[in-house]
């Protein structure tokens, strides 16, 4: 009503002592509310049989959210209004309130649900995680972000790394994909791992060492960061890759072949005879005892680095043996020389 109530209803409220009340949203009969979405490119519409007489204003005077959110968008001058596709059953609600209001109406847009691997709907019931989450199994704040902008919408030249300015600059709604995006955490890795590799190495030892070996020292961890590096994908990858680097390794029964052994007992020789326990000495030695023995390079190495790290996909062996120090290296070295 134009002048803001109507006495039919009124009146029998008012003689019955009823002086509060919830207000609810009249919606006219057999009409087709209709509208564009920006995001899904095309005409949505509903007959008004479908939507419901929706309470807007509660009985204590305090708005619910479909006027909430439309006089809010009203105030703050929003042209595109953003939400997502479960959102759309209040659209009708919200588009009649702006009319009543006497509102522009703004362009709407439904973003697309993100997808769990499976193709089900993204929810904590299935395991889905949060951003806190995340933050506390290392992922970066930035990577997170870029990772997220990507969720549903593709820039025009298939740029990937974008700051959250140059994200702002060249955002275009066109963008916005119509098609369900799937949180895929290879991906999330990969973003992270880009921006860990271009942080510079004390900073990176700052942030893994809540994750870093209990006893080890900042410059032990700035030391293993420089050789794992390419390695951490997310923080708390570096627990794993640095834990060789402060205890012994397991014992490989495949080390106990002659030729496994033959490179072993000629590395032990060549390093005990190191007296100063330097990265260029330390080359130098192992690089005679392959040349002299005419040992193939890489098995020799390959030998080297499993009765060091008891595995064969390693950080880089001689820099390695640098941490591990003397003592240990040849420790390990022995343990198949008995």
């Amino acid at each position: 009503k134009e002048e803001g109530f109507s006495k039919e209803l009124r009146d029998p409220c008012r003689d019955k002592g009823k002086k509060e009340g919830a207000i609810k949203l009249k919606v006219p009969e057999d009409e087709t509310i209709t509208f564009k979405d920006f995001v899904l490119g095309k005409k949505v519409s509903w007959n008004s049989s479908e939507v419901s007489d929706t309470t807007i204003l509660k009985s204590d005077g305090f708005p619910t959210y479909h006027l909430a959110v439309v006089v809010d968008d009203n105030e703050m001058g929003i042209t595109h209004a953003l939400r997502g596709h479960d959102w759309m059953p209040s659209t009708p609600i919200h588009i009649l309130v702006y009319k009543y209001l006497g509102y522009p109406l703004p362009e709407i847009g439904h973003l697309t649900d993100i997808l769990d691997p499976e193709g089900g709907k993204l929810s904590k019931r299935k395991g889905s995680t949060s951003v806190e989450a995340l933050l506390e199994e290392g992922y970066l704040p930035e990577a997170i972000l870029n990772f997220v902008m990507l969720l549903g919408w593709a820039p025009k030249d298939n740029k990937e790394l974008f700051s959250l300015e140059e994200f702002v600059k060249v955002f275009d709604p066109e963008g916005l994909q119509q098609s369900n995006p799937v949180f895929n955490r290879d991906k999330l890795d990969w973003f992270n791992g880009h921006y860990i590799r271009k942080m510079p190495d004390s900073e990176l030892a700052n942030m893994v060492m809540p994750f870093a070996p209990k006893g080890a020292s900042k410059d032990e961890i700035i030391s293993i960061v420089s050789l794992v590096k390419d390695r951490i994908r997310k923080l708390s990858d570096f627990s794993s890759l640095a834990v060789g680097y402060f205890e012994d390794p397991p014992l490989l029964p495949e080390l106990e072949s002659a030729e496994h052994k033959k490179h072993l007992e000629a590395a032990a020789h060549a390093l005990e005879n190191v007296d100063k326990w330097e990265k260029a000495l330390i080359d130098s030695a192992l690089m005679e005892v392959i040349e002299k023995n005419d040992f193939n390079t890489g098995d020799f190495f390959m030998s080297l680095r499993m009765a060091q790290f008891g595995s064969r996909t390693t950080p880089p062996v001689n820099d390695s043996l640098l941490i591990f120090g003397k003592e240990k290296t040849l420790r390990s070295i022995r343990k198949y020389l008995k």
